[in-house]
This record gives structure tokens, sequence and C-alpha cells, in this order.
């Protein structure tokens, strides 16, 4: 009997839903950088997939609006009011938004960053706002880098190899990372012009305005580069109105959407940067529980350990894969 109770203790111990039950209720907010976007919609499904295993966790989305001001106004007035045990934030500024988080945390409400680490260096996953919980991400200059080097491969029979790049936005931050790490890899080729830049803030529509003012300048190009396959929807678009061979132009793009999957693996775009926003959402949501219940949290969920899938998908790891299903439509 005493061997019975004991080993009923131990699972009670093991299992985070069967100690919850007991638990208050716990309340999580979602800080989208915007509500709208299929990125930060597809983590919001992680984040409700991942409470929905516990008897007593709920969540609610916030709409940054790609705004960094509304963003910041929203952790005061969430802080303020103190519904929420915890915060998963998407941030819009990765710099200016910590002191608001420097406050929630001081308020006792605990906080996990997603896509980005927050604080001034993009490069460093530790916690540099002092009582953040995690980081679920990657660093964002390693996928760009990697996504030029790809680049460089396809032009190495080229001269000129004439490339325009993509964008966000550059006010962004995490975005100037990524544009400074095309450029530091491309820059080191003679051969290769970088003949315009464009931004797509995220959006098909705003990339199909953008491209078709940069193909009226520059009315051929070898590669279309860009940090996102919304970017890409868009310049598709563009790029086949102006009567462009799209099979003969280099196509990559950043997020793995189900879109992109499905047109790289028809031959019509090249590769794309892996990542897997369900997941993070799952794992910040995850994190977020155990440390409201005293549990240790690790600093920093490295985003490329949480799925089978190499840094940079192509056409050719997809033959590979038939069965493989990205974790958002775009």
């Amino acid at each position: 009997m005493k061997n019975i109770m004991k080993l009923a203790a131990l699972t009670t111990a093991l299992s985070p839903v069967a100690a919850l039950a007991q638990d208050d209720q716990i309340s999580i907010a979602y800080l989208a950088s915007s509500s709208q976007n299929g990125f930060n919609q597809s983590i919001y499904d992680g984040i409700q997939r991942a409470a929905a295993e516990y008897d007593n966790v709920s969540v609610e989305i916030f709409d940054g609006e790609f705004s960094a001001p509304v963003q910041f106004t929203q952790v005061e007035d969430l802080v303020a009011g103190g519904r929420f045990d915890g915060m998963v934030v998407t941030p819009n500024d990765t710099v200016g938004i910590a002191t608001a988080l420097e406050e929630a945390t001081a308020a006792g409400v605990k906080v996990a960053a997603t896509l980005f680490p927050i604080g001034p260096d993009l490069s460093n996953m530790q916690p540099q706002v002092e009582g953040l919980v995690t980081t679920v991400a990657s660093d964002p200059a390693i996928g760009a880098t990697k996504q030029a080097e790809e680049v460089v491969e396809f032009c190495e029979d080229r001269d000129p190899c004439k490339v325009v790049i993509l964008i966000g936005q550059l006010v962004f931050p995490f975005d100037n990372v990524r544009y400074e790490a095309y450029q530091s890899v491309l820059g080191a080729h003679d051969n290769i012009e970088i003949v315009a830049t464009g931004e797509g803030n995220y959006s098909p529509d705003t990339s199909l305005n953008a491209m078709q003012d940069i193909l009226q300048a520059n009315p051929d190009l070898d590669v279309l580069l860009s940090n996102a396959d919304q970017h890409l929807m868009g310049a598709e678009i563009a790029i086949l109105d102006a009567g462009l061979d799209l099979e003969e132009i280099y196509v990559t793009g950043g997020g793995l959407n189900q879109i992109a999957t499905d047109a790289i693996r028809a031959g019509q775009w090249d590769s794309t940067i892996a990542m897997l926003p369900r997941s993070i959402g799952e794992a910040a949501l995850h994190a977020l529980v155990a440390s409201v219940t005293g549990e240790e949290v690790e600093p920093w969920i490295d985003e490329s350990t949480l799925g089978d899938v190499p840094a940079i998908v192509t056409h050719e790891w997809l033959l590979e894969n038939p069965e493989f299903e990205a974790e958002w439509q775009g």
C-alpha cells in the first residue's frame, strides 16, 4: 500500500498537468507583433494548443499592429490591469520594449520572448531583461547568412549577378541584422550586384507594389532574396506581370509556410529559411506555466531544435520528404 502511495505521489510530481489541476487559474497574454500576420497567428495557435493540455490555463491575444508604441503601451496597460500571470511577446521593437518588460517582470509577471531576443544584442539569446523567463528564438543573422551563401553559389557563373532584396522593414532592428548579413556575404563577391532593396512589411500586397516599382527601374534580375515568404507571394505576381521567367530567377524567402513549401516542391521557388512558429508558441507557453508554478526553465530554447528540418529548406529536401507539411499556411 505504501509503495502504491509513493508511486502516485511521484506521478503527480512529474506531471505538470496533474500538478496544475489543483492550482489557481493561470492567465497568459500573447502580445503579437501583429495579430493579422500569419506567422503570429501560428505562434498563437501553438500557445492555444499547449494551453489546452492544462486544466487551468487561459490565453488571450493582443494586436501589436506592427507598431512599437502600440505594443509598449499594451505591456504597460496589462501590467497595470493585473489580470495576467505571464506574457508571451513577439516584439516589434526588440530594444525599445525592454523598459516596459522590466516593469512587467518587477511586478511579478513572467515574460517569454519569441522569434527574437529582447534587448540591444540580437545575437545574445540569454536574458537581457532582468527577470525574463526564456527566449524561444534563433539568431536571425544565422539563417540570413546561410541564405546569402546559397545565393553566392547560384551566382557563381554569372557576372554580373543582379540581386533584388525584399526586407520587412529596415526600421526593425532584426531586419537590419538580416540585411547587414546579406550585404556582408554578397558584398564579398565582385560579380554580385544588389540592384535594389524594397520593404515588404510582411505583406503580399505591399511586396507586390514594391516589386512593381523595382522592376520599372530594374527590368531584369537573377535573384530575389527575401527574409519572408509573404514577400515572395506578392513579388511573384509582379515578376510574372513583367513577363519575366520565374524559373530563371533564384527565389528564396523565409518562414517555411505551406505556400512556400508547395512552391518550392513544384520548382517555382528555390528555398526558404526554416521557421516553426507553432512549435515556438507551444514551447513558450509550457515554459511560462512551468515558471509560474515555480519550476526552473531554460533561459534559451533554440528554435532550430524544435523540429527535424534543415536550416534552409530546398526543392531537393522536400522531394526526399514528401510527407512534410508546414506549421502555418502563409
